[in-house]
């Protein structure tokens, strides 16, 4: 993982997601989730892509639960969209690097 994506746990969500200011896309994944470790070098490239536009983290749904539950996580890969701390878009399931692009794109250009 590059330094470009961090790494939440229940215990700093709140501070590194929902008090954050602008975008933040958020991975829910774990270890065992083979479509997860296969979003993740599009997670990566979109991160490089972005950089200094769009924050990315991973969230372990095994180690932190409680924030997976909160969210109404069922299924992973699960990645939530975070604008100035709001939750404001959830995609679910591997997907292509332009559908999150795209997705990425629209949240700043409505924060724009």
């Amino acid at each position: 993982m590059s330094g470009k994506i961090s790494n939440v746990t229940d215990e700093d969500f709140a501070d590194q997601v929902e008090r954050a200011k602008g975008l933040v896309l958020v991975d829910f994944w774990a270890t065992w989730c083979t479509p997860c470790r296969a979003i993740a070098p599009i997670l990566e490239s979109l991160a490089n892509d972005n950089a200094g536009k769009v924050q990315i983290a991973k969230l372990d749904v095994d180690a932190n639960q409680r924030t997976s539950m909160r969210f109404n996580v069922r299924s992973i890969p699960t990645l939530l969209f975070f604008k100035d701390g709001r939750h404001v878009d959830t995609v679910v399931g591997l997907v292509q690097k332009s559908v999150l692009q795209e997705r990425i794109d629209k949240h700043l250009v409505a924060a724009a």
